[in-house]
């Protein structure tokens, strides 16, 4: 049981770095400047950074935001047993085992165990984990008490907050709505970096899309933008199949396809390209067939190879093509783009010249 009081701390003297004062935002901070010399940067030796999840999860504030019942909760309480017990994220990611701290502010202890339960399956509950359903926000002691568990857990390797609001607490009426976010989240980031751990805050995305996915997260930019990475998690309602979408300082810019299991409620990273699981299964299958194939092809050809008739092959080629989904080559014959490549323009402008496809349509 994590005692969940907000203990006294004691300032940071610069010794340790290991304590955490909580912030009067009405009584500012006295701030002493360190300076680097840029000789004294370069002959540094900087530790790496730390990883909760290779490739994912990285010291500093993560975001992991998604549309309501998409299964977010599920992903990173998977991952937390994951990183608790040494085993695999997603599947396949292989993660060093350290403490996790996982505070499930929507949750009760009796569906913490049913989703445990589920998700170990045979295996055993690592002891490492700590959990509470209950926590104070940051301005009420909050960052406090996280700093209290991470000082006992020195060698903690991540913390989940699930979900953000919980913890935020009021904004000051004189900040802008910019700056009470991005204060809100730099207050958490400050924890993160002074212990060089990873804290993974669920968050929402708002209800219109954007072709830029850090656009959809809810709030000001000031969320994303204190944020050390951004993870969007999306998935087509009734469908297993998903994708996280990720950026960040540490993190490189990519895009992976998962899928849920329903039974045992882990996400699991799938070999097959993103933007096919974002295509209907007709464009998915064309797209697949197109980057199978050591040429291009025209849609009788498709429709042979998948099995789909000539007429629909023809017209969704041809509404693929006008997307920038799929290319055209000569003599009525398409291309597919490598995974992760940007779409091209419509057939009203002017696409990049690439081997076997026009400049100008």
């Amino acid at each position: 049981m994590i005692d969940q009081t907000a203990p006294q701390t004691q300032p940071d003297t610069g010794q340790s770095g290991r304590h955490l004062q909580a912030v009067d935002p009405d009584q500012p901070r006295v701030w002493r400047p360190q300076l680097w010399s840029a000789d004294q940067i370069m002959a540094t030796e900087f530790p790496p950074p730390k990883w909760a999840v290779p490739g994912l999860i990285c010291e500093g504030v993560s975001l992991l935001a998604g549309p309501p019942k998409v299964a977010k909760s599920w992903m990173l309480l998977a991952v937390s047993l994951a990183v608790a017990s040494g085993g695999m994220a997603l599947g396949s990611i292989p993660v060093r085992p350290g403490p996790v701290l996982y505070l499930a502010l929507e949750d009760t202890p009796r569906r913490l165990k049913s989703r445990m339960g589920q998700l170990l399956g045979d295996r055993p509950a690592p002891a490492g984990l700590h959990l509470a359903t209950e926590w104070p926000t940051m301005p009420q002691g909050g960052d406090a008490a996280i700093a209290a568990w991470l000082d006992a857990h020195p060698d903690a390797r991540m913390i989940g907050i699930d979900v953000f609001a919980k913890v935020r607490g009021i904004a000051p009426p004189s900040l802008s709505a910019y700056d009470a976010d991005y204060a809100a989240v730099g207050r958490i980031k400050r924890i993160a970096d002074n212990y060089g751990v990873a804290i993974v805050l669920i968050h929402h995305v708002r209800k219109a899309g954007s072709d830029d996915f850090l656009q959809e997260v809810s709030g000001t930019n000031g969320i994303a933008g204190a944020a050390d990475a951004t993870l969007i998690l999306k998935r087509p309602r009734g469908q297993a199949d998903g994708t996280l979408s990720i950026t960040g300082r540490d993190v490189e810019e990519t895009e992976i396809a998962l899928t849920h299991d329903s039974e045992t409620g882990h996400w699991v990273k799938m070999d097959r390209p993103a933007d096919e699981v974002k295509l209907g299964d007709t464009r998915a299958a064309i797209l697949k067939c197109l980057r199978e194939s050591t040429k291009p092809l025209g849609p009788t050809a498709i429709a042979e190879a998948t099995g789909i008739k000539g007429e629909t092959v023809k017209k969704t080629c041809q509404r693929m093509n006008d997307a920038g989904q799929i290319w055209p080559a000569t003599g009525g014959r398409y291309t597919a783009p490598a995974p992760g490549s940007a779409p091209l323009p419509g057939v009203e402008g002017r696409v990049p010249a690439v081997p076997g496809v026009p400049e100008s349509l």
